[in-house]
């Protein structure tokens, strides 16, 4: 009866633990495996910390091509605490964000995007200094 119990709990663990080990597998691919990477430039129009356990940062990037034409917005996702500060000091000036595309992450714990910006830099710095 006992060896019984014990095959029966083995099988519910297994049964339990396979499919979480599969989804942290498939998480740690999608996270690790880079679907596309670029550069965005335009002005940091916000950046705000959100989550409820996962905290990253959220962020609009307003991009201008041509004066007079209508902007479009390219939201982010941060997830360095170090390169949010950065971007934090960039705002208002002309900014080149540094992105990689995650394609497929599982669940909104690790951004709202799926694309997280690695690093910044300040277009103009000229102008920072006046």
């Amino acid at each position: 009866m006992l060896s019984r119990l014990k095959k029966i709990m083995t099988f519910f663990t297994f049964l339990v633990l396979l499919p979480l080990a599969l989804f942290a597998l498939y998480t740690w691919a999608s996270l690790s495996w880079v679907y596309s990477s670029g550069e965005r430039a335009g002005y940091v129009q916000k950046l705000s910390q959100k989550g409820w356990i996962c905290k990253t940062y959220e962020g609009e990037l307003i991009l201008v091509s041509m004066p007079g034409t209508q902007a479009e917005k390219f939201a982010f996702t941060v997830r360095d605490a170090s390169v949010a500060k950065k971007i934090n000091t960039t705002v208002g000036e002309r900014v080149r964000l540094i992105y990689e595309e995650h394609k497929g992450v599982p669940t909104t714990c690790f951004g709202e995007t799926s694309f997280y910006v690695k690093d910044v830099e300040l277009l103009d710095p000229t102008k920072a200094s006046d």
